[in-house]
């Protein structure tokens, strides 16, 4: 549901810069600032490409390299949290079997040392997973910032105003024309709406 909104909000975002070219294109012709201080886009074709990200995930072959970098961390975690998991339960079970023998001192001394197991395997896993999660989120921002890179070159030749990835999820983009920039218009409209209202 979350990647459903995601990329219709990307929709609804092309569909606006779309309009706000069509209605900022009938303006000036050169791309500078018209009298009423909006910038008019500039003219010509308003071209949009699309990759699909599922054949970057495939066949690039550093996404690969980093895909698998991650997925062998990832096991080498479990095998540690999984090694600890069968630490405690071997404990654990000793305790099943030796608890009537045991003085009550003792009992409760090896309730508190499973405590403590356990309190040590969550803190572990807890860490485990968040350095994960930064890992992964900075090697994958590296490979978008590698396919943006090149794509400001490809695109020197190409002169396309957006280049899009796509997949079964979401649309994202890796590629915009600063000449399609309407941010200081929208900010500028957004604020003087909000001065007459109040």
């Amino acid at each position: 549901m979350k990647n459903f909104t995601i990329g219709l909000n990307v929709v609804l975002v092309i569909a606006v810069a779309v309009l706000f070219y069509l209605q900022f294109s009938s303006g000036s012709k050169d791309g500078k600032v018209s009298a009423s201080g909006s910038k008019a886009v500039p003219q010509g074709d308003f071209k949009i490409a699309y990759f699909e990200i599922d054949s970057i995930e495939a066949h690039f072959d550093y996404y690969k390299e980093v895909s698998n970098s991650i997925q062998s961390k990832a096991q080498e975690n479990s095998k540690q949290l999984n090694q600890l998991k069968q630490t405690f339960a071997d404990k654990y079970q000793e305790l099943q079997r030796t608890a009537q023998t045991m003085t009550q001192a003792e009992l409760n001394s090896k309730q508190q040392e499973l405590m403590q197991m356990e309190k040590t395997y969550n803190s572990k896993e807890q860490m485990m997973n968040n350095e994960m999660q930064d890992e992964s989120m900075k090697k994958m921002l590296d490979v978008r910032q590698k396919i943006s890179d090149y794509l400001k070159e490809y695109n020197v030749s190409k002169g396309y105003a957006f280049i899009v990835g796509n997949n079964d999820a979401s649309i994202a983009f890796y590629y915009k024309d600063a000449a399609y920039d309407i941010t200081a218009d929208v900010i500028k409209g957004l604020n003087e709406r909000y001065k007459k209202k109040n």
